[in-house]
């Protein structure tokens, strides 16, 4: 079979193809056959050496795929040969506590990823993908739509009636305002053009705010779009650049969900607004197995469908991550395997 690793570190253009055996699966593993990998953020920045766990070097990349089973080893009650499945992010993190040494053994960053034709994992490492939803389409669910699902959903849930604020059209952005939208939410978005404005309008965002044009907009939000009250919720994304505005938009006892760093500047946390937010600030990782389970029922039950921005074959790998790289896309990027 087909994989893809990079021959150098810190240079996304040294992604190749080369020819590797592949593994019968053991007790309780199954062979997947890939059929989708979606692309993240955090693919680039692996390589980049800008993400906030260590890295192995050499690795497949990416964590996100769709396929069907091919095979399966002895012991194997969940799946059959046929099956359609979906990557789970954290291949140990099945619910609970985050178990010891996970953070090493995420996909693309401690072990192989999903860059391949075919591999073989736990059984206990996939979902079912429903037969309504594509390949492309569920290769888009297990990291970005479940961060946001874990965003919305944390101690105190979103429901009709909050307030959720996005930033920008990333894959994780893009989520959350479907997500909170089929909630009930109203969804305060910012972005840096009249055209994606239009783009999120059109997903369900309420308000939109182009910080290109308000370069306050955490305060904006917060005195002029909730008159004085604050948002529920921030699924902040940016990271340390948009941090700041962040708390300035969020109510008191609402909630600053910290999932990404989009922005490489670090200007630093003022740590009076911090304090003075009165607001609970949550790092996440994602999400575990029955969080990817529950998005994808709540997927389903809402009709969603999500915004795929191109998708490229297998031999298009590396343009597929100069497309994500230059940040001009609209929800995900997908690469279609064999």
């Amino acid at each position: 079979m087909r994989a893809y690793r990079f021959d150098e570190p810190n240079n996304l253009q040294a992604l190749r193809a080369r020819q590797e055996a592949v593994g019968a699966p053991q007790r309780g593993e199954v062979l997947v056959r890939v059929r989708a990998v979606a692309l993240n953020y955090r693919d680039i920045s692996l390589i980049l050496g800008r993400y906030v766990w260590d890295t192995a070097a050499g690795l497949i990349p990416c964590s996100d795929a769709a396929g069907e089973i091919v095979a399966v080893g002895e012991g194997v009650t969940d799946f059959k040969p046929g099956d359609r499945v979906i990557s789970i992010f954290h291949p140990r993190w099945f619910g609970g506590r985050v178990p010891k040494g996970a953070a090493m053994q995420t996909y693309g960053n401690g072990v192989d990823g999903w860059l391949c034709e075919e591999k073989v994992v736990s059984q206990e490492a996939l979902v079912a993908l429903p037969d309504d939803i594509s390949f492309e389409e569920g290769a888009t669910l297990p990291c970005a739509a479940t961060t946001a699902w874990t965003a919305l959903s944390g101690a105190t849930p979103i429901r009709a009636g909050s307030t959720v604020l996005t930033l920008g059209t990333g894959g994780v952005s893009i989520f959350a305002v479907q997500l909170a939208k089929a909630m009930g939410a109203r969804v305060i978005a910012t972005t840096s053009s009249a055209e994606k404005a239009e783009r999120l309008r059109a997903l369900g965002a309420d308000e939109v705010v182009n910080y290109n044009e308000v370069e306050a907009w955490g305060r904006h939000v917060r005195k002029t779009l909730t008159g004085g009250v604050g948002v529920d919720c921030v699924v902040e994304v940016g990271g340390p650049a948009t941090i700041n505005e962040s708390l300035r938009a969020v109510r008191p006892g609402g909630e600053v969900v910290l999932i990404g760093f989009l922005s490489e500047e670090n200007p630093g946390i003022d740590y009076f607004l911090l304090k003075g937010s009165n607001a609970v600030v949550r790092s996440i990782a994602v999400g575990d197995r029955a969080a990817l389970e529950d998005l994808v029922r709540a997927w389903r039950g809402a009709r969603l469908k999500p915004v795929i921005d191109k998708v490229f074959d297998f031999d298009e790998a590396l343009e597929a991550f100069a497309h994500m790289q230059a940040g001009r896309h609209v929800g995900k990027v997908v690469i279609r395997v064999g």
